[in-house]
């Protein structure tokens, strides 16, 4: 289990990395777009902006089958570290939302993306660190 739960975090990281990129890719198509003389408007879209969409929610079932996992491995911290996850990327979900209204508090939405990935790498390598003191050093049981 303790592959799958660094497998998750590892994933979910990856996941946002690439959520990044596809909402770059989303931003200079748009700026494409209009500069060749296409119409924005609410009907627009482009392959960044649907990819973004649908890995945001793909994210979400990862980050809730991570947090199920936490529960089945003894990853240091591991529940903690899977229940900020969740957390974070609930946040994510409500400042999507509620960006398209507030669209200054779309910086929020990007910054807490990097939060998701960092938390999320930092579930990963505590996963890939041994079971624990003791079992790696059983010098350690004899003071």
């Amino acid at each position: 289990m303790r592959a799958a739960y660094r497998g998750l975090a590892s994933l979910i990281a990856l996941a946002v990395v690439l959520q990044v990129a596809s909402i770059a890719l989303a931003g200079f198509t748009i700026a494409g777009d209009a500069e060749d003389g296409a119409t924005i408007g609410a009907d627009y879209s482009n392959l960044g902006q649907s990819y973004h969409s649908i890995a945001g929610s793909v994210i979400g079932l990862l980050a809730l089958v991570f947090l199920i996992v936490s529960f089945l491995t003894d990853v240091p911290r591991g529940r903690m570290l899977a229940g900020v996850v969740v957390g974070l990327v609930a946040l994510q979900f409500a400042l999507a939302v509620v960006s398209f209204g507030l669209p200054a508090l779309g910086v929020l939405h990007g910054i807490n993306g990097l939060a998701i990935a960092g938390v999320a790498g930092a579930a990963s390598r505590s996963a890939s660190g041994s079971v624990s003191r003791t079992a790696a050093d059983p010098a350690a049981t004899h003071g």
